[in-house]
């Protein structure tokens, strides 16, 4: 028995940090992963799919969105099974509970709105912990857990569960967080086989036979092991598991570190990122350090203006970035500056040399100036 372990799909994720080009190219490629899962269901003869909460970004969505997601999960061959999350809580504002949920909701598609089994398949329950508010006031899965009797010989049972366990230092305010030892206690004791968690955005293992899927698609910098999707074999008569990891994810975000002290570090930066794949579905934040002249600053900024028309996203992670900037003589000697632009040159210079708070805006103000300047503006 196959089935498909997801998650965290957050469909109409805002992304504000993108530009309003690349906005709706990350909204596509979330539906477009969605799509592939029902695929790849389908390619490797999966029974079902389970999407472990965090369906969508929130309960307040224009219902275009919700369509767009049916219409994708209307192609699935299999049938899928949705857990509110603490983004789609099952509160009074529910999602799942609007009209234009319940108006158009495929066959196949199925809300766990309590703890108890659901059978997906025939053999196969779903024990799931949907979230019922965005603060909840205890261990869920512990609860939806608690009283499950040993599984049937040749029956199979899954728990679908979201939010942070005990071992991955979750928020010590929350009572949510889901007790590790507890989870093992249930595996052990051979009341579920498996246990599938949403919340975790990037692939990980807890142990053996509990997992974090992780999301479908990259959404922060800081996930290690994103845009995954997990297939899990479980045999219903020995009740032992496998599980493989497939990667579907078409975003990139990545950190990229440089020291740049001169023109040529510079050009070495600029290699780089001209070697990057699939630049429109790419997002960069750069974590720059140096001291540059004026003239190699001035390139610098016409290098990341170039980027930045290619990539999704070409950012100065501004908390790590450190770069001085010293407008040495020869930087403006061929560019025939006198009178007014000398004076304004001759103060930059001053402000941008010194520890004042402006320094860093009289820098900004040097390289514009160069390049004006060097373009005869």
């Amino acid at each position: 028995m196959r089935f498909v372990a997801t998650g965290d799909w957050q469909l109409g994720m805002t992304a504000h940090y993108l530009s309003a080009e690349a906005r709706p190219r990350f909204h596509r490629a979330r539906l477009d992963a969605v799509k592939r899962i029902g695929e790849i269901a389908a390619e490797r003869s999966c029974e079902f799919v389970i999407v472990c909460g965090d369906v969508f970004e929130s309960n307040q969505l224009d219902r275009a969105i919700i369509s767009r997601t049916f219409e994708a999960l209307s192609a699935f061959t299999v049938p899928v099974v949705l857990l509110p999350g603490n983004h789609d809580p099952l509160d009074a504002a529910s999602i799942y509970d609007s009209p234009a949920f319940a108006s158009r909701q495929p066959d196949q598609v199925h809300v766990l709105r309590d703890g108890e089994p659901f059978e997906v398949v025939p053999g196969v329950e779903i024990v799931g912990a949907p979230w019922f508010s965005k603060r909840p006031q205890g261990d869920l899965v512990a609860h939806a857990t608690h009283d499950l009797a040993e599984v049937a010989p040749g029956s199979v049972r899954i728990v679908a569960g979201h939010g942070a366990v005990s071992t991955l230092d979750p928020d010590r305010e929350s009572l949510a967080t889901i007790d590790a030892d507890s989870l093992k206690t249930v595996l052990r004791g051979n009341r579920a086989q498996f246990i599938a968690l949403g919340d975790r955005h990037a692939t990980f293992s807890v142990d053996e036979r509990i997992w974090y899927p992780g999301a479908p698609e990259v959404t922060s910098r800081r996930e290690d092991d994103p845009g995954n999707i997990l297939l899990v074999d479980i045999d219903p008569q020995t009740h032992a598991s496998s599980v493989e990891k497939v990667h579907i994810g078409r975003w990139t975000y990545l950190i990229v570190e440089e020291d740049v002290n001169s023109e040529e570090d510079v050009g070495h930066l600029e290699r780089r990122l001209a070697d990057l794949p699939d630049k429109d579905s790419t997002a960069v934040w750069l974590i720059l350090r140096g001291t540059l002249s004026t003239a190699a600053k001035s390139r610098l900024d016409e290098v990341l203006d170039h980027a930045t028309d290619l990539f999704a996203l070409v950012a100065l992670w501004e908390r790590h970035t450190d770069i001085a900037v010293i407008a040495a003589d020869e930087d403006f000697a061929d560019l025939g500056l006198s009178g007014y632009l000398q004076e304004t040159l001759d103060e930059l210079a001053v402000t941008a040399a010194g520890d004042a708070p402006s320094a860093s805006a009289a820098q900004d103000a040097l390289g514009l100036l160069y390049r004006f300047a060097r373009s005869g503006s």
